[in-house]
């Protein structure tokens, strides 16, 4: 098992249509290339969110194949598809995980 993981800081002024966008589109679009099987969304606790909450989106997958494939062919035009969208008021950070136990 493969976990795309992504790790979103957002200004507190699209905090809830982010969110809402995330839930509505953005995380649609990555379910449709059918290269992930399960997805969650999370709220980091206990994080400095002065400026805005942060969010964490698993995405999990069975193999690396898939994983790479979804960069190659989709991650670009959705990354885009959010600066276009959000501009700077978000950063994210983007790591892969190995299940080990």
């Amino acid at each position: 098992m493969f976990v795309y993981n992504l790790t979103i800081k957002t200004t507190w002024a699209i905090a809830d249509k982010w969110l809402a966008w995330q839930r509505e589109e953005n995380i649609p679009e990555v379910m449709a290339t059918k290269l992930f099987d399960d997805y969650k969304i999370y709220r980091i606790l206990e994080q400095d969110d002065h400026d805005g909450p942060t969010f964490t989106i698993q995405y999990f997958t069975s193999s690396e194949k898939k994983y790479k494939l979804y960069l190659d062919s989709f991650a670009s035009s959705l990354r885009k598809k959010a600066f276009e969208k959000w501009g700077d008021q978000f950063i994210a950070h983007r790591t892969i995980m190995e299940l080990v136990n």
